[in-house]
């Protein structure tokens, strides 16, 4: 098998931190994460966050799960939603056919005839 291919199916081992190979890599993408964060203030957001976290244990893992189960219910209703509209469409009653809707349409458009006592027709 190719090696590429075969790098590309099954992955290419994670190196080590401590790997002399990877360590500039390594140190130089930890750099541009911290560069990043510092720029667009994440790393002040998530210092914020850590320390409400640590002050209001209860509170936060409420806010969470609050966060999780909202989704899930997002979600399921969600899925309800999708699954009668499926229904909906697959268990619709037959169309009706040409003669149906004209007899229809023609029926509210005509008046009754109605007979006078010597036997004409009279329209209303």
């Amino acid at each position: 098998m190719n090696e590429n291919l075969r790098k590309m199916i099954l992955g290419e081992k994670m190196p080590s931190k401590d790997d002399p190979k990877y360590r500039k890599t390594y140190e130089r993408d930890v750099e541009a994460g911290r560069n990043f964060a510092r720029r667009t203030g994440l790393d002040r957001l998530v210092g914020h966050v850590q320390i409400f976290a640590e002050r209001h244990r209860g509170l936060f893992l409420g806010i969470v799960l609050a966060v999780v189960f909202g989704c899930l219910a997002v979600n399921a209703s969600h899925f309800v939603r999708a699954y009668r509209l499926r229904r909906e469409h697959t268990v619709k009653a037959p169309a009706p056919s040409g003669r149906t809707i004209l007899d229809q349409e023609h029926a509210q458009t005509t008046t009754p005839l109605k007979e006078k006592e010597d036997g004409t027709d009279t329209e209303d």
